[in-house]
């Protein structure tokens, strides 16, 4: 397996930019997701490490060798698409052969290949059917073992998982993630999907308006995240923002537009007024209020996840906010509740949208 740098890389379309003074370094053998909303170039990004698009300034390394230059083939990388693209009137096998077939690979090789990957993805007994008479999650196994058996130095997955449905994507999510575990292979993932993300990621880079907001792991990037956007982003539910007015005469105080003061226990640059942003789980349905940081609030949707209830609330000053509570809960809809913030769980963001929250 190898490591892939990018240094500097940019990329228009004509006028428009894409990706702008971009540069990132993955580790050999690292599973990196490329997070991001659509239009914020992830899967141009992608492109540009597999050669299907020209890099208009900035050098890629593959393995430690120049690659800007080289041809897709030349590469060393294999990449799988959102549409399985398998060739309808052949069988597993012959779609996994074809392209070493092309290169004039001997077919006692090929056939070693074609075995391997098959028992890599668990598919032995699939190999003489044809894609008509394969699931969709069996169709998408096919196009990854199609890239093993290339025995690439990286992997490249442009959304494999968006054609599935929502049970076959879980399946295939978890399919993923052991064949990382078993290869030990370097592969770059892309999603616009922050479960997917979180669940497969050695480590998230998130990706915004032409560039690089945060890289982390998928905790570090959840728990601190670095700006406005990442705290938005990454989640689900997202996480709640309200307006807070700061005070630094002594310890850092938060005040909500509902009277509520929370302490915080992290330096900010001055007072003023912030935007204060906290997840659902660091916002408790109280039984009844018992502090100066508990806010008054209305039920209205009620969400029960089994395991949590997720509380949409209003605030006495008509802030809306996700607050959380056990999954026996007994809140219904309109039920007057008290809500405590966990003032560990607070992140505050200035009007750049730079974070600040607890070491």
């Amino acid at each position: 397996m190898a490591g892939i740098e990018l240094a500097n890389v940019s990329k228009s379309f004509g006028a428009l930019k894409i990706i702008d003074d971009l540069s990132l370094s993955i580790r050999s053998g690292e599973l990196v997701v490329f997070l991001g909303p659509s239009g914020s170039g992830k899967s141009t990004l992608l492109r540009m490490i597999a050669g299907l698009e020209t890099i208009d300034a900035g050098s890629l390394l593959i393995d430690g060798k120049a690659s800007e230059h080289l041809p897709p083939g030349k590469r060393g990388v294999a990449m799988v698409f959102q549409n399985y693209a398998l060739y309808p009137h052949m069988t597993v096998r012959q779609n996994m052969a074809f392209g070493l077939q092309n290169i004039g690979m001997s077919s006692d090789k090929i056939e070693e290949r074609v075995q391997e990957a098959a028992k890599i993805l668990e598919m032995d007994n699939l190999l003489d059917r044809r894609p008509s008479q394969l699931s969709g999650g069996q169709r998408q196994r096919v196009a990854i073992g199609r890239a093993i058996v290339k025995e690439p130095k990286a992997f490249l997955f442009d959304e494999p998982l968006s054609n599935l449905d929502a049970a076959l994507r879980v399946r295939t999510r978890v399919e993923l993630a052991e064949l990382h575990q078993r290869l030990q292979a370097t592969m770059i993932y892309v999603t616009h999907d922050q479960t997917e993300a979180m669940t497969l990621a050695d480590r998230i880079v998130v990706l915004n308006n032409r560039k690089i907001e945060q890289i982390g792991t998928p905790m570090e990037v959840y728990l601190r995240p670095s700006s406005r956007f990442v705290a938005g982003f990454v989640g689900s539910p997202g996480m709640n923002f309200m307006t807070a007015n700061i005070d630094v005469a002594s310890q850092p105080l938060a005040r909500l537009g509902d009277g509520a003061a929370l302490p915080l226990d992290f330096k900010v640059p001055g007072p003023g007024t912030y935007e204060l942003g906290i997840r659902p789980e660091g916002v408790r349905v109280l039984g009844t209020p018992d502090s100066p940081s508990t806010s008054h609030a209305k039920a209205g949707v009620v969400e029960r996840l089994g395991e949590r209830t997720l509380v949409y609330c209003t605030l006495e000053d008509g802030t809306e906010l996700i607050a959380q509570d056990s999954g026996r809960s007994g809140i219904t809809p309109g039920d007057k509740v008290s809500l405590e913030f966990d003032a560990s769980a607070v992140h505050l963001f200035d009007h750049f949208g730079q974070a600040y929250h607890a070491d």
